[in-house]
């Protein structure tokens, strides 16, 4: 049986395809993947994690607004008691163009595990993953 995780596209984003890639991605690469899609909140990010125990969130927006998307999440984790889960964010997660050591840097500041830039193949969060939950 395979790492559970957690998928979706955070906020008001509704960009699909991305979210279809690493849905297949993860699924072949043996994970059990609850694929939440487009326009997912924080709280539905939590409520299937523990519905499902997953050991992994992986949050993504394209839309550049994930930095407010996900603010909070950590603390929300916490406050649901999953607060050690694994939590992934990539994309394209912050407005304009910003040195990705900076973009890295806030997010994990804010509770994430690992943070993605836009165009990351699904096989670098496969790798983070299988190393993070020692599979």
């Amino acid at each position: 049986m395979g790492k559970r995780i957690v998928l979706g596209v955070i906020g008001a984003d509704v960009h699909a395809v991305g979210n279809k890639v690493l849905y297949h991605a993860f699924s072949e690469a043996g994970f059990e993947v609850t694929n939440l899609g487009v326009m997912v909140s924080q709280e539905e990010f939590i409520d299937a994690a523990i519905e499902s125990a997953a050991q992994a969130i992986i949050v993504s927006s394209l839309y550049g607004h994930g930095e407010l998307d996900c603010r909070g999440m950590r603390d929300k984790c916490h406050e649901s008691g999953i607060g050690d889960i694994v939590l992934y964010v990539g994309g394209n997660i912050v407005v304009g163009k910003q040195p990705f050591e900076d973009v890295e840097k806030r997010f994990k500041n804010m509770g994430f595990d690992r943070v993605f830039p836009p165009g990351t193949a699904p096989e670098a969060a496969i790798e983070a993953l299988r190393e993070d939950l020692g599979d």
